[in-house]
């Protein structure tokens, strides 16, 4: 079976970076309930999965990154070389952080941390 033939499945809304969407979310259910039974904390790499109930996120934004992928494809669509187009890196690294889950985990985030943060879910 190919890739492509499930697409169909996933349906992506606008919010796709801001949040899961829900087949993602049912599969990693079990993880996060393995997870809040062992109080193992995890660093994601984006933000949705600390909306999702996630401690804590570091990494940059996936929605500017998939921006930029398209802008890529428009570009070799135009008749670019993939060979000639430059690296690009992520400029803007987030940091966010779930405070109901550190609540449950029974944690303390330091203001410092807190101060720094790009965003804080209560």
């Amino acid at each position: 079976m190919t890739p492509k033939r499930h697409l169909h499945r996933l349906r992506f809304s606008r919010d796709w970076g801001r949040e899961l969407p829900a087949e993602i979310d049912r599969l990693l259910r079990p993880l996060k309930a393995e997870r809040a039974r062992s109080k193992v904390i995890i660093v994601y790499p984006f933000p949705f999965f600390v909306r999702s109930g996630g401690l804590i996120s570091y990494g940059t934004d996936i929605t500017v990154s998939y921006r930029r992928a398209a802008g890529y494809v428009d570009r070799i669509l135009k008749g670019e070389k993939p060979a000639d187009l430059p690296v690009q890196q992520p400029t803007k690294i987030q940091l966010a952080i779930n405070m109901k889950a550190a609540k449950a985990l029974g944690l303390d985030i330091p203001a410092t941390l807190l101060a720094r943060a790009d965003e804080v879910i209560e």
